[in-house]
């Protein structure tokens, strides 16, 4: 974030911008703030998106007054923000990159998250990365360089989330080997040995609801869980830190307090990294800009997260019932009152 110098004069800030974009149904843009504030003209808005310089380091200042620093879940996702109309030869983010939403790779810009849940259940983003495949880095170096992060200033997670992408070896013994508790998802051909039998796929075990402890292969002793969706099942691995050398506590001693419950409830809050990408998409306006430059897509993307931010603030404040709420009734006075003149015009023009 820049550091002013002196107070400044700007027209168009952060607050006003988040602001017009949990407001504006559709059509975000310079010009249409401008229309919409008569003081205030497109090149104000402009300036503001070139001007600013937010970090995932401010995000995190914005949000940690808000939360329980620790003992909540922190889950890890990326997300694909469409823009199928782009030139990626124009625009230095956009790129190709497989999406959950379509089922194929799109055209967009790759944003990856950590989304953090704390014990009294408020969720907001800790971390994000735009991925910028000149960096060099892959989304699994983004995903440990974020939680080495977020560790640096200050959070104290209890569990760490995230889907079969990245469930990888390298991920998965760093966060063991850092004293982490886990819940990942990973795919029916990864390879487990049950009580040292010959290796064979997670698919292949017959696995109780309160899981079942076994070894998957370069990682060690994790609790494998499935649950159905959508008339599929799912697999999740459930781990717990290495114990140091000296430690009289068993490893699986220390798989027997994660039974079913504990699964279901850290899964939950894994799932609502889902949701946040959602909301992100469908109240907060993070896909429509029309802007090129880099920097200017940045603050953009930074006044989505604040936007969201503010939502869950208010929701976790009672303010609004849930995320959609604002957006749901914000133009209710104009529609009733839309509806009620033409029912009172249609009645004067019908003969007496």
């Amino acid at each position: 974030m820049r550091v002013l110098s002196k107070p400044s004069t700007a027209k168009c800030d952060l607050n006003l911008y988040m602001l017009f974009l949990l407001a504006e149904p559709k059509y975000v843009s310079c010009t249409r703030l401008e229309q919409l504030l008569e003081d205030l003209s497109h090149d104000s808005v402009n300036r503001f998106l070139l001007r600013e310089r937010y970090t995932p380091a401010d995000l995190f200042t914005l949000v940690s007054p808000h939360i329980t620093l620790s003992g909540g879940t922190l889950s890890g996702d990326d997300s694909v923000i469409d823009k199928p109309y782009s030139d990626p030869s124009k625009t230095e983010l956009i790129d190709f990159y497989w999406s959950g939403k379509h089922k194929k790779t799109v055209k967009g810009i790759n944003i990856i998250s950590l989304y953090y849940t704390d014990i009294n259940g408020i969720s907001m983003p800790v971390n994000y990365r735009l991925n910028d495949k000149k960096d060099g880095k892959t989304k699994h170096d983004y995903f440990r360089e974020m939680i080495q992060e977020v560790v640096l200033w200050g959070l104290c997670p209890l569990y760490i989330t995230a889907d079969s992408w990245y469930a990888s070896v390298d991920t998965l013994n760093y966060l063991k080997n850092e004293d982490y508790r886990g819940l990942f998802a990973v795919e029916p051909n990864r390879l487990v040995s049950l009580d040292g039998a010959p290796y064979s796929h997670v698919s292949k075990l017959d696995i109780p609801d309160d899981g079942l402890v076994v070894h998957l292969k370069k990682v060690g002793t994790v609790k494998v869980f499935r649950t159905v969706f959508k008339n599929d099942y799912r697999y999740y691995i459930m781990f717990v830190p290495r114990p140091n050398e000296g430690e009289s506590l068993d490893e699986l001693e220390a798989f027997e307090a994660i039974d079913e419950q504990c699964f279901k409830t850290v899964h939950a809050h894994h799932w609502g990294i889902e949701q946040y990408h959602r909301a992100l998409k469908q109240v907060c306006n993070i896909e429509r800009f029309h802007v090129r430059d880099t920097a200017a897509i940045g603050t953009h993307i930074f006044g989505a997260l604040c936007a969201f931010v503010e939502l869950e603030i208010k929701r976790a404040t009672g303010i609004i019932h849930n995320w959609y709420a604002l957006r749901r009734h914000l133009f209710d006075d104009v529609i009733r009152s839309f509806v009620i003149d033409e029912i009172a015009e249609v009645v004067k023009r019908q003969p007496a």
